[in-house]
């Protein structure tokens, strides 16, 4: 058995910094991206750290799937890591935003929510709205014009009662939404 660990959002934490997989074992495979704390999103530009026994394999592998990663993203993440302060400053954003969102959300009528140490989301049980998330996601689209994610894209079977807020936005348009989608609520009870 292989422990993958997924780091993506590695560098995006609000409670001390992330641990890597690396740091308990070498057996683990490590993936990662510049797509998350590198504001590289779209680029398509990442990578792993395998045990030794699976660098010929996957490399074997991978070159089966692709040449290489185009020119232009490989400079730009060369250079990324000349703007680290704006970067930090960017998790900096997230944070203040991510309080501003935990503080809506029991106004908006969500008690029930993950903690966010990490990322720019917020999961959110909605049962006490809805038990239907994509219903629920399209009125508040349609009506508050808030854009908001069902939880049955990330789980099938209890996704129904759960939605994933997105909080990378400016602190003025987290302000609105958390605003307007409060009055949304407000006038459906």
């Amino acid at each position: 058995m292989r422990l993958i660990s997924d780091e993506a959002y590695h560098g995006i934490t609000y409670n001390g910094k992330a641990t890597t997989a690396l740091k308990f074992t070498d057996e683990a495979i490590v993936l990662n991206t510049f797509s998350k704390y590198f504001a590289m999103t779209g680029w398509r530009l990442g990578w792993t750290v395998l045990p030794d026994d699976l660098k010929d394999p996957v490399k074997k592998l991978s070159e089966n799937l692709f040449v290489s990663p185009p020119t232009i993203s490989q400079h730009l993440a060369y250079k990324i890591f000349d703007h680290i302060a704006e970067l930090d400053a960017y998790v900096a954003d997230y944070a203040a935003n991510r309080e501003i969102l935990l503080g809506a959300l029991p106004n908006i009528g969500i008690d029930s929510f993950s903690a966010a140490h990490g990322a720019f989301y917020v999961y959110a049980d909605i049962h006490a709205l809805s038990n239907d998330s994509e219903a629920y996601c399209r009125a508040v689209l349609d009506e508050a014009k808030i854009s908001i994610t069902p939880g049955t894209d990330f789980d099938l079977t209890r996704g129904h009662g759960t939605i994933r807020i997105c909080y990378a936005d400016s602190k003025e348009n987290i302000i609105e939404a958390c605003q307007r989608w409060k009055n949304w609520s407000s006038s459906k009870r």
